[in-house]
């Protein structure tokens, strides 16, 4: 994965001192490093209980709402790939006591990327927020998630989720409905990614979601529609020492059939290990492969 830079706005709980120069960090420190004590781990297999497994879950480090994407413009000329993966980092396992309304522990990422197919053009954008002031966060009920005016919403009497990603390029709003139910990735929706306890992730996926909305690009408004994937997975420590990152497909086959599978990469960017999960229909089956 992609290094990445927050400010020393976005990571401390409050500013009491004179801001130093920006630090960078890398995801598997993230998604591996650093003391664990005092959060939630991925350890063993629990229940899953909808809707409420779809918001967050605070009791553990990391966690994301990731939503890919396949679209076609009303007339069928244009095609268009999107992306949008809302993340949740816990500085520390409790919140922070202050009469600051700026002090957290909870800072948040988003991603936000088009592919304009037809001509062969691509444009992604990210934002950072403390969670303070409404800038950014997730509720449970009604379910919401967002940074800015990037958000999720899913209205859980049609079980729709909503989509709404303004842009300095683009402009998009979709209603996704679910054509398929939710899948638990590895087993029963532990997904291992090291052989050490706790380095996992509880995940699961709605692998087909239909997708409907409004695109404005270059100053147009298109009606698209097309087909989705959300994925959902939190965790604390998720990475081995060995483990700097990963490399994520999922694909929806014409046959209806799904299928996932990630690998994980070393630190000279070599494969460690790999696993995904195939589905058709009620059918699943899990993949596993050595380096």
């Amino acid at each position: 994965m992609r290094r990445l830079i927050l400010l020393l706005l976005l990571t401390l709980p409050g500013c009491d001192r004179p801001a130093p120069e920006p630090q960078g960090f890398q995801v598997s420190e993230v998604l591996g490093g650093g003391s664990a004590e005092g959060f939630a781990r991925a350890t063993a297999v629990r229940p899953f209980r909808f809707p409420a497994d779809h918001g967050p879950h605070p009791a553990y480090r990391n966690e994301w709402w990731y939503l890919t994407g396949n679209l076609r413009s009303a007339d069928g000329t244009r095609d268009f790939g999107f992306q949008i993966t809302l993340f949740r980092i816990a500085l520390r396992p409790e919140p922070v006591g202050s009469n600051s309304a700026w002090r957290t522990n909870q800072v948040w990422m988003a991603h936000a990327a088009l592919s304009d197919l037809s001509r062969g053009e691509h444009q992604a954008y990210e934002r950072f927020a403390r969670q303070a002031l409404g800038l950014a966060g997730a509720q449970r009920a009604p379910l919401r998630v967002w940074l800015e005016d990037w958000q999720l919403q899913l209205d859980e009497a049609s079980g729709v989720w909503q989509v709404q990603l303004p842009t300095p390029g683009f402009d998009l709003t979709l209603e996704l409905a679910p054509a398929s139910p939710v899948v638990l990735q590895g087993d029963q929706g532990l997904s291992q990614k090291s052989a050490e306890p706790g380095n996992a992730s509880y995940y699961y996926s709605i692998p087909r979601l239909r997708a409907s909305g409004l695109l404005h690009l270059n100053g147009g408004q298109l009606a698209v529609q097309g087909m989705a994937w959300l994925d959902r997975e939190w965790s604390t420590s998720a990475l081995g020492p060995d483990q700097t990152g990963w490399d994520w497909f999922s694909l929806q086959l014409e046959d209806g059939r799904e299928l996932m599978l990630f690998r994980l990469r070393g630190p000279g960017g070599e494969p460690d290990a790999g696993r995904g999960t195939i589905v058709r229909g009620l059918m699943r089956a899990v993949l596993m492969a050595a380096p």
